[in-house]
């Protein structure tokens, strides 16, 4: 599968939040999503990520932004999380792996020399006619929502 850019249409997808209720990309039209891909909750750059995002999610959703998170984690998994750290944002449930796939962030990893397959932990921001506008790979996980606000703002 070829790599997504900024300008193209985002994949569209459906998948199961951290409640089993079904959620498509296409529900959110008209609104930025921030929809961000990181390897597995509750670990401790993952946690960060998420605590960054629920820190400043009030200001984020007046902007109109809403936050979607997806791992390969299933929803038993998702609600631990969403509870232990008072997420208020939705979870994706990918244990299928079809939207890290349609969105290329599902690769080969390297930690301590040993090579295995994983997401990729990236950012896409997808704008109000479902467009891809931004793509952060190098994600600050102690800054996610400063490096979104920053590209929206400049």
């Amino acid at each position: 599968m070829s790599e997504l850019k900024e300008g193209q249409k985002a994949p569209e997808f459906t998948a199961a939040d951290q409640d089993g209720n079904t959620v498509t990309l296409g529900q959110f039209e008209g609104k930025k999503v921030v929809l961000y891909f990181y390897p597995k909750d509750s670990t401790p750059g993952c946690t960060a990520e998420a605590c960054d995002f629920r820190d400043n999610y009030q200001g984020l959703k007046a902007k109109g932004i809403e936050v979607l998170g997806v791992s390969v984690d299933d929803e038993k998994s998702h609600q631990k999380f969403i509870a232990k750290h008072s997420l208020p944002f939705t979870l994706l449930a990918d244990t299928d792996k079809k939207i890290v796939e349609a969105y290329g962030v599902w690769g080969e990893k390297n930690m301590y020399g040993k090579k295995y397959m994983g997401t990729n932990r990236t950012t896409f921001v997808i704008d109000e006619n479902g467009v891809i506008a931004h793509i952060i790979k190098k994600v600050d996980t102690k800054n996610s929502t400063a490096q979104i606000l920053e590209l929206l703002n400049s």
